[in-house]
């Protein structure tokens, strides 16, 4: 099985989740597909087996040897990435969006292009099985060619080690890192907040989400911060055909719990929160040993 825990927004609490779903049951493989943003590595401390070079776009450097300081480049530089000192061109690397224009209007050939190569794909051993994480530079494109190099060797390493779960914790929003972490996979997760905002970002990613799947369900973060805002949300649910599938209490204790370098479900095994999410993962996992 292969499920996908991704939010309309973030700081609805989605790597909390998968992070206490990580630490459940049995040995499984954890891949945190949000390349621009990893985090689950801080928690689980994983031990890396494997480092990969991920190379994503370009970056243009300047020959200083050749350049005159005529200016042309700085001009047109759409991303503000070009200055001139002291008579040269000096290039940001993390503004640099590698369109190539600089490169192709130098009149002296001055600016040539790199491949950017400070992203990297780690993989390897946590404490309740196998990691896998994108790390993505400052400043490099993110088309969800990361994402994907992040599923392929999540799905390598199960087949290695005869684990049966892949959880995949996926990117805030709707853009292409999403959709390339929800498409093919078989169910798919929503963790959502009761606020205004967070339903409006709940019905983005649900509209795009069914596209790729049928088994979509939803939990409710938080939700006695605002119980009429939930009850919203769930009638919502309802009327799309999707299935709420539980509704997590606020606990300061998921805070006090990463602190220390683990989940919830580690730390209070007897909080309702712990109890909730153990029933929820139960519940999915279930689900799909009957499809």
């Amino acid at each position: 099985m292969e499920l996908a825990v991704i939010s309309g927004k973030g700081g609805t609490g989605k790597s909390s989740v998968t992070a206490a779903f990580a630490t459940l049951g049995e040995k499984l493989v954890v891949a945190d597909c949000d390349v621009d943003a990893a985090n689950l590595y801080l928690l689980f401390d994983p031990q890396h087996d494997r480092e990969m070079v991920y190379t994503g776009g370009h970056k243009a450097v300047a020959d200083q040897t050749k350049c005159t300081g005529c200016g042309i480049c700085e001009s047109y530089c759409r991303f503000d990435a070009i200055r001139l000192e002291s008579g040269k061109v000096i290039i940001s690397e993390t503004s640099c969006d590698g369109c190539f224009f600089c490169s192709r209007i130098c009149p002296e050939g001055a600016i040539k292009m790199i491949r950017s190569d400070k992203s990297r794909m780690y993989s390897g051993s946590f404490r309740n099985g196998m990691m896998v994480y994108g790390r993505l530079a400052p400043g490099e494109e993110n088309s969800g060619k990361l994402v994907n190099m992040v599923r392929d060797e999540a799905k390598r390493v199960a087949g290695e080690h005869a684990m049966s779960v892949i959880l995949l914790d996926g990117p805030p929003g709707i853009g292409c890192p999403v959709i390339s972490t929800v498409t093919g996979t078989d169910r798919l997760v929503i963790v959502t907040e009761p606020t205004m905002s967070g339903l409006a970002d709940l019905k983005r990613v649900y509209e795009v989400a069914s596209r790729f799947s049928s088994q979509i369900g939803v939990i409710i973060n938080k939700y006695d911060l605002n119980e009429a805002m939930t009850d919203t949300i769930e009638e919502w649910c309802m009327v799309q055909g999707g299935s709420v599938l539980g509704r997590l209490p606020f606990d300061k204790r998921v805070t006090d719990a990463m602190v220390a370098g683990k989940s919830v479900t580690e730390m209070f095994p007897e909080a309702e929160i712990s109890l909730r999410l153990r029933e929820i993962w139960y519940k999915l996992t279930e689900i799909a040993e009957y499809e």
